[in-house]
């Protein structure tokens, strides 16, 4: 099998943007659904892509964290459900645990109880839910470079472009911390589980995350960070409202792409928020001096991933419109979700930046070694 994608270098990598707007497509996608086959193959294909396309930078290790969150996001919701009840009502009860009476305030509030299946499947599948949505985002997180994404930001967003960067490594960054550690105590026969070794990986992660925020903001103000230059008061006056303004409709407009019947008005108000706040944008970008080397472009590959992400998620909130039954599949009464073939072809478009994506290095060297041995 050979790969058509090029090989990965500094002039065709791919645009860090491209890889949040395919990743947010699949966001956008999951939480149209509860469906959790569904979710379950939204989780697969943002998986293959990181598998296929990652890096071995250090924020590409974190999508592993990323899946552990969202499990952890599926135990916490069903022992809500479990301890806190649910207002689902159901008819199969699994146990019954022992309910703390609560005052009459406290009304449509219990702790124990009896415990439902249809309960526990809805408290399933809500957690599901969330926990694809964080999945697809760490997605985005280990295919991303945090660096490139805020050299391509607009000059108005560099300051806060700067914090998310700063709050996107920390956790990347932690991560190999721990990951560090627990082989060197491993390579000295200590033990590396327990809440003892919890304890004693802590301080130094703690030490070296508070070591790495210094050295962040000393480089910061000696690349004079937070310098801007002086532009007339309309200027200033005219990005404020633009930019407000725009923000306003594209929030306004994302609502009506997510509710049910406002699609209609959701477009066109979230096209002008979207015109409004670029122009905003643009006209603050003024304020900044600073410049860029070698900026990125944004090529075919990043149009080829980028619209694969956003037809998954427009094909559905279509698919929403015309069959939500199978999107969300019913608990009460109880029955088993349905696989339904369109909205789930439409997820498989989400698979094509894993061929269409420049590979890495090392990972072409991997799989173009088998065809050489063949060759041989």
């Amino acid at each position: 099998m050979t790969l058509r994608a090029p090989e990965a270098n500094r002039s065709n990598a791919l645009h860090a943007g491209a890889w949040w707007l395919w990743a947010l497509g699949l966001a956008t996608a999951a939480s149209r659904t509860t469906n959790p086959l569904l979710l379950g193959l939204l989780v697969g294909v943002a998986g293959y892509v990181v598998a296929a396309r990652r890096t071995d930078a250090p924020w590409a290790r974190s999508y592993g964290a990323f899946v552990k969150l969202g499990l952890a996001v599926i135990g916490i919701r069903l022992l809500f459900s479990v301890f806190l009840g649910s207002p689902i009502p159901g008819t199969h009860t699994l146990f019954t645990l022992p309910e703390v009476p609560l005052p009459d305030w406290a009304k449509g509030v219990r702790i124990g109880g009896r415990v439902t299946a249809e309960q526990l499947v809805f408290a399933l599948y809500d957690g599901a839910k969330l926990a694809t949505l964080l999945i697809c985002v760490g997605a985005a997180n280990a295919l991303a470079n945090p660096a490139r994404l805020l050299k391509s930001l607009p000059g108005a967003l560099y300051e806060v472009g700067v914090a998310v960067v700063v709050a996107m490594t920390f956790a990347p960054n932690m991560v190999t911390d721990v990951l560090r550690l627990r082989t060197a105590r491993r390579l000295r026969g200590r033990s590396t589980g327990g809440i003892k070794a919890v304890l004693q990986v802590g301080l130094p992660v703690l030490e070296g995350a508070l070591e790495r925020s210094v050295a962040v903001a000393a480089s910061m103000d000696a690349r004079g960070y937070g310098r801007s230059a002086q532009v007339p008061p309309a200027v200033r006056h005219t990005t404020t409202a633009l930019t407000i303004g725009g923000l306003l409709g594209v929030c306004a407009g994302s609502y009506g792409l997510l509710a049910a019947d406002g699609a209609a008005f959701g477009l066109p108000v979230l096209a002008v928020g979207l015109l409004a706040a670029m122009a905003g944008l643009r006209l603050g970008g003024r304020r900044s001096i600073r410049t860029r080397y070698r900026p990125d472009l944004w090529g075919t590959r990043a149009w080829l991933v980028a619209a694969s992400g956003a037809a998954v998620g427009g094909l559905m909130i279509w698919a929403g419109s015309y069959d939500p039954v199978a999107l969300h599949p019913g608990v009460v009464p109880l029955v088993a979700p349905e696989f339904p073939l369109w909205p789930a072809a439409s997820v498989v478009i989400g698979l094509l930046p894993a061929f269409v994506a420049p590979v890495h290095r090392e990972l072409a060297a991997v799989v173009t070694a088998p065809e050489k041995e063949t060759a041989q």
